[in-house]
């Protein structure tokens, strides 16, 4: 009698419903168990367990590594509780019972559908009518998930896995945030440094040296669930520009709960495509917002300047970024004329007449930086005016809140020395 070296292949995929006890692992295993002490020519070798996978992919990591043991010689039959555990696409999992398993030389048992390629075909009708059905059921549960999850969004409940730095996730059935004290302080500052003109990359630097942990390497020392793999498996995770830049363009921090950027065109299709952003879900006021609105859009419009020196400086013009023609909406250009050993200075559009633009006109550099002198000697004048009302505000009252704020970021501080030092 021939002797079957067998793998006791277990799939749970994170669609499957928690409450039925039959598709546990446990469960899985104990049906194989059994099986096999009813067939003594078949000797259980090994197990892979695939927990939390889709059977719709076939890229899992457990069933890759089973692959390699029937590659290279290792078994030769393969057990399975029924056939959605080895798959539930219709044409790959038809590939692996008609192709793959025999080119090996491999049985194949799937025991709650009564399925063993040694004693019976795969390419029975009922075989490929289960496979169909396993992929129907795949699809369904693909868009009852979708449309769950969309409802989810559009009502305001936070639906990811993990939270954005400076939040954290509250434990109530409505899944909503709530502001990591310590982390928020720090985002704070992050927007505050960048309104008073620190580019991305200072502000990096800055937090780098002061020794704050960047967003990654905080949820670590934390316990907080945080992605895996790429950036997150690198030991030091410091903080960068990139990760400044993603923090500053974040709207959630201004209390509207932003979703839904990305999405997979198609069920059968793990990579995710990013979408416009006019199809992204905005549900404004969902939690508290730690960056006011005005700020932040502030730090949005510093964003769109143009910020870049001039070649061989060290400086950006005043003007850069800022000017509009008044005509085609173009960015006006800086331009230096020479004329006896002097320079001057204009700004024009560069469009010009080829590039729908009627505008000609060169305007002056010192023009402009009188005009914005005039407006701000107004708008100081206006300013002063104020001192009457400003003077008649409780100064015990200012300094009562500012000593409660500071109490707080201190209370912070002293929290995360802590952990620092522990470290």
């Amino acid at each position: 009698m021939q002797k079957f070296k067998a793998i006791k292949y277990i799939r749970l995929s994170y669609t499957d419903d928690k409450n039925v006890e039959s598709n546990s692992v446990s469960n899985q295993r104990k049906l194989i168990d059994d099986f096999l002490s009813k067939h003594p020519e078949i000797e259980g070798v090994t197990e892979k367990v695939d927990d939390g996978y889709s059977g719709v992919l076939f890229d899992r990591p457990a069933f890759s590594e089973m692959m390699e043991l029937v590659k290279n010689g290792t078994i030769n039959c393969v057990i399975v509780k029924d056939l959605s555990r080895l798959g539930r696409e219709y044409i790959e999992t038809g590939r692996y019972l008609r192709k793959i398993f025999p080119a090996y030389g491999v049985r194949f048992i799937a025991i709650n559908d009564d399925l063993d390629t040694l004693t019976q075909s795969a390419d029975e009708i009922t075989v490929s009518i289960k496979n169909i059905i396993n992929e129907e059921y795949a699809r369904d549960i693909s868009v009852k998930t979708r449309t769950a999850l969309d409802i989810k969004r559009r009502s305001g409940d936070f639906v990811g896995a993990f939270t954005v730095y400076g939040y954290l996730k509250t434990g109530d059935k409505h899944k909503s945030l709530v502001i990591d004290p310590f982390a928020a302080n720090v985002v704070r500052d992050i927007f505050r440094k960048r309104l008073n003109g620190s580019s991305a990359f200072h502000i990096a630097e800055e937090l780098n040296r002061s020794g704050i942990l960047s967003p990654l390497a905080y949820k670590r020392s934390n316990g907080l669930p945080y992605a895996k793999g790429g950036y997150a498996d690198k030991e030091e995770c410091k903080w960068s520009a990139t990760t400044i830049i993603r923090i500053l363009s974040d709207e959630i921090y201004t209390g509207t709960m932003v979703q839904g950027k990305q999405s997979t065109p198609h069920f059968k299709l793990k990579e995710r495509e990013l979408k416009p952003s006019s199809e992204w879900v905005r549900v404004e006021n969902t939690h508290e917002a730690i960056i006011d609105k005005a700020d932040f859009d502030l730090v949005q419009r510093l964003k769109r300047l143009d910020t870049r020196t001039a070649p061989q400086s060290d400086k950006v013009y005043l003007f850069s970024g800022v000017l509009i023609c008044g005509c085609c909406g173009g960015r006006m250009t800086r331009k230096t004329n020479r004329y006896k050993d002097k320079e001057y200075f204009y700004y024009f559009c560069p469009a010009g007449k080829k590039g729908g633009c009627s505008s000609t006109s060169m305007i002056k550099e010192s023009d402009l930086t009188e005009c914005v002198r005039t407006s701000l000697k107004a708008h100081i004048n206006s300013v002063t005016s104020l001192n009457s009302i400003i003077n008649g505000v409780s100064r015990e009252r200012i300094n009562r809140e500012l000593v409660n704020e500071y109490k707080g970021y201190i209370k912070s501080n002293e929290e995360q020395l802590l952990r620092v030092e522990k470290i």
